[in-house]
């Protein structure tokens, strides 16, 4: 459900006029402009008409969930961790698929003719989990604190960061199960990096106090 790219099958006239090659779509409606990835030659097609399905998608987000509904083209394949754009009354948001619902149960992936429901949660804007322990280095007097960022905000193994009012150094990132392009679950060497929406849980050392007090 690749909403950022628009690419059709089409023969193109100047190199491949008895056969289908791929063309990226620059401008929609009525005749629509087109071009051709393997010559780049550019001109106008009527582009074939796109099948669509209504699903029911029940969106995570905050801690709490609702439901709506979204089209999905009905030829589609979908599948965990991929992420489309939900158009609400309130807002545009951005979806990752966390699990797909179909009679059989839940799946990882599926022809989007048999889900029934798309279990999801809104990326672009994100809260991060994050522990905590004193620079002075007693990990048995830990804290924990969540982060409100952008889906896209990217935290780096050794690198200090000034965020919501804490000062910190990553020193681990425990990535979701969802999230993909990671060789380890867990990252903990300098220069390892996750963006937010990738991230089950920060490990951080504060470098604002060396110890907390109960009081």
């Amino acid at each position: 459900m690749d909403e950022t790219t628009a690419r059709v099958a089409l023969p193109c006239p100047a190199c491949s006029p008895d056969r289908e090659t791929v063309h990226e779509v620059l401008s929609e409606g009525g005749r629509a402009t087109v071009r051709c990835i393997d010559c780049s030659h550019v001109h106008k097609e009527e582009l074939p008409e796109e099948h669509t399905i209504e699903r029911k998608v029940v969106v995570s987000q905050g801690g709490d969930s609702f439901s709506d509904s979204v089209a999905v083209p009905a030829e589609e394949t979908l599948a965990v961790g991929e992420e489309f754009l939900l158009e609400t009354e309130e807002a545009i948001l951005t979806v990752r698929i966390t699990s797909l619902e179909h009679d059989e149960g839940r799946t990882d992936e599926a022809a989007a003719e048999a889900v029934d429901t798309i279990w999801g949660r809104a990326v672009g804007n994100v809260s991060v989990s994050v522990t905590a322990h004193p620079k002075s280095g007693e990990h048995d007097e830990t804290r924990s604190f969540d982060l409100q960022v952008p889906g896209d905000y990217e935290f780096t193994v050794g690198e200090t960061d000034e965020l919501g009012g804490e000062e910190f150094t990553v020193e681990g990132v425990l990535i979701r199960d969802d999230a993909s392009g990671y060789d380890f679950d867990k990252l903990d060497h300098d220069g390892d990096g996750a963006v937010a929406k990738d991230i089950k849980r920060l490990y951080v050392r504060d470098e604002t106090t060396s110890a907390w007090s109960a009081w």
